[in-house]
């Protein structure tokens, strides 16, 4: 039940990434099926895409990646055994396509481009519509890390963020984020199913020739793991009970708080807004603080267990990171958690 149910599970929210019958690289060809496996989390689908990239380019690809990208992409090339990535740069937080371009163009194939959907540090999202039609003009792979960014799939007013999310060939997914799963909910989703093949695996006494002939589950070649919690059935429990509308909302809600604070913020004399937010993320800091008084602020509050912030660096400077995921996070909860950090500031 649960190997009919993880199939059901991932087919959806593959075609929710692919949008299946568009036509063209943005869309599925006649022959492609588009479809997903579950996976730990980010860094396990990170790594399965660059292994489906490396048996379908050859040992020879090369991972060109973004500044802002995920820890997990380098390394998923090191633990493969690939040559070592080339980085791009990402001005502003995000990947550059004219330095990409210029990567390409200097660089011997075959390419991996992996591009971000919701960055760690700011929650940024690359120009995927360029950086796909780069990639196509290249003959290159492109992977689309949207372990955060992806739950903006089931929001109306916000899915158009993610517009050239389905040029991808891979897109990672993890609803431990913008999905409210408890973790293990990673995804891997891929354009063509036909990629999963090299995944292939037979132990007889798991999924032997005539069981599989006779219609049997078989999802040993569609993991890396053999034994596994049944992960899709929290996922599929939250989809039926809330559908993409109910998703969708908290979403919003979520997203339209963060706006809240960025104004809270920008109006505050005593702040310094890093950068409008594009998903839940808002970076700030208190106007003309040191970086060890900004790092100093984050430890007192969480060792005193009054608030749990973040902490990225951008432009050079230190800054405290506010990732907002509870959909009942009111104004007033805003307005005290900046009082908080203002009154723990050193003068």
């Amino acid at each position: 039940g649960a190997s009919e149910l993880e199939a059901l599970v991932t087919g959806a929210l593959a075609r929710e990434v692919f949008d299946p019958g568009t036509g063209g690289r943005g869309g599925i060809a006649a022959r492609q099926v588009p479809t997903a496996l579950i996976t730990t989390g980010g860094t396990e689908s990170n790594q399965v895409a660059l292994l489906l990239a490396r048996e379908a380019r050859g040992a020879g690809v090369r991972l060109v990646h973004g500044a802002n990208a995920h820890h997990s992409l380098p390394r998923a090339a090191w633990l493969l055994g690939l040559a070592e990535p080339v980085v791009v740069p990402a001005p502003a937080g995000a990947l550059d396509p004219a330095a990409l371009d210029e990567a390409l163009t200097a660089l011997p194939g075959p390419h991996l481009v992996a591009a971000t959907a919701g960055t760690t540090d700011a929650g940024m999202i690359d120009p995927l519509p360029e950086i796909a039609a780069v990639c196509e003009a290249h003959g290159a792979r492109l992977h689309v890390d949207a372990a955060y960014g992806a739950g903006l799939l089931f929001s109306d007013r916000y899915r158009d963020l993610l517009a050239g999310l389905d040029a991808a060939d891979s897109v990672t997914l993890d609803l431990h984020k913008l999905g409210w799963q408890p973790v293990a909910a990673g995804l891997l989703a891929v354009r063509d199913a036909a990629d999963l093949a090299v995944l292939h695996h037979r132990a007889d006494y798991l999924n032997a020739g005539d069981d599989t002939e006779a219609g049997l589950p078989d999802l040993l070649g569609r993991s890396l793991h053999t034994s596994r919690r049944p992960d899709a059935l929290k996922i599929a429990v939250t989809l039926k009970t809330l559908g993409r509308s109910g998703l969708g909302r908290l979403v919003e809600q979520v997203c339209d708080g963060a706006r809240e604070f960025a104004a809270l913020v920008h109006e505050h004399p005593g702040f310094e807004l890093h950068d409008r937010p594009t998903l839940s993320t808002v970076l700030f800091r208190p106007a003309h603080a040191a970086d060890d008084d900004v790092a100093a602020v984050r430890r007192t509050l969480l060792t005193d267990g009054r608030a749990v912030l973040g902490r990225a660096r951008a432009d050079g400077r230190l800054w405290l990171k506010v990732t907002l995921l509870n959909p009942r996070t009111r104004p007033d909860d805003l307005a005290a958690l900046l009082t908080l950090v203002e009154g723990n500031t050193p003068r």
